[in-house]
């Protein structure tokens, strides 16, 4: 399993990358420092969608430092975005990404030896707490709505007669569900989290404001 193999290479105190199903996370010497997954939106999509950095000032820094991994600490140092903004973000990113790449029942496909991030270092977490972190999230959601099938296929809303009140941040979700988005798309959209996304849906789909489609057969 993907989450057995990241323990281990981090008690050898690896540097590189683990090739999992639904994702990556990069180990420099033997911490995690960095995770991305195509269902979750990474540091840029937050970055750039919230309204904190224009598009334009972060391809400068791919340009100028992505070949030497050091894209983050030039942000910092040319005053584009505060160092506690992007900490806060990165470990948002990598929590989010890990919750994905992670997941039960991922498999590792294999780990490249000395890769590294074109991010470079922010605010590294340990393996241990990346996976207890994972498990939190999982056992949240299910103790929410216990419908897994929800997080990867389009959101389809519903019309009760006497729909319940929701807060502004689930409407926002709610809006953005036409029948064609997913869980994962809705997040890019409106530049946040994915599994905030994911959290929002099981709470619309249990106060009947979404469908909840059959389990798909094993």
């Amino acid at each position: 399993m993907a989450g057995e193999l990241l323990l281990r290479l981090a008690e050898e105190r690896a540097s590189g990358a683990v090739l999992c199903d639904a994702g990556t996370v990069f180990l420099r010497d033997g911490a995690v420092v960095h995770a991305e997954s195509p269902a979750a939106p990474g540091v840029e999509a937050l970055l750039i969608g919230g309204g904190l950095l224009p598009a334009d000032r972060w391809q400068e820094a791919i340009d100028a430092a992505g070949a030497r991994n050091g894209v983050a600490r030039h942000l910092v140092d040319s005053g584009r975005v505060g160092a506690p903004v992007l900490e806060m973000l990165h470990l948002s990113a990598v929590y989010d990404a890990a919750y994905f790449a992670l997941a039960a029942g991922s498999t590792a496909r294999r780990f490249r030896a000395g890769v590294a991030h074109w991010l470079g270092p922010v605010c590294p977490v340990t393996a241990p707490s990346l996976l207890r972190e994972s498990a939190r999230r999982a056992e949240l959601l299910a103790s929410l709505w216990p419908h897994p099938q929800l997080d990867q296929v389009p959101v389809v809303r519903r019309d009760p007669p006497r729909p319940p009140m929701i807060g502004r941040r689930q409407r926002t979700v709610l809006d953005a569900a036409d029948g064609k988005r997913t869980p994962s798309v809705i997040a890019r959209l409106l530049a946040r989290p994915a599994f905030h996304t994911l959290l929002d849906v099981r709470r619309l789909a249990a106060a009947g404001l979404i469908a909840t489609p059959r389990p798909r057969p094993p």
